[in-house]
């Protein structure tokens, strides 16, 4: 059986030249991806570095397939 889920994805990243996230600024914005549906499926961190990077995807709802061409 084929899925039929589609996603959406955001990629972002937290932290600066100089340090790299404080824990309760991450908890807060996994908190709030949370809330919005999104679920976090990778981090990584590129060498020598302070920022990490945050992939997340959700389902997309018909409104936001409606509005796009998605290819499939």
């Amino acid at each position: 059986m084929a899925d039929t889920n589609k996603w959406e994805y955001t990629v972002f990243s937290l932290g600066n030249m100089w340090r790299g996230p404080k824990e309760d600024e991450l908890e807060a914005t996994l908190n709030e991806l949370g809330l919005e549906g999104w679920e976090v499926v990778g981090t990584y961190t590129i060498t020598n570095s302070n920022k990490i990077t945050v992939v997340a995807k959700r389902s997309l709802s018909a409104e936001v397939r409606r509005r796009h061409s998605w290819p499939g």
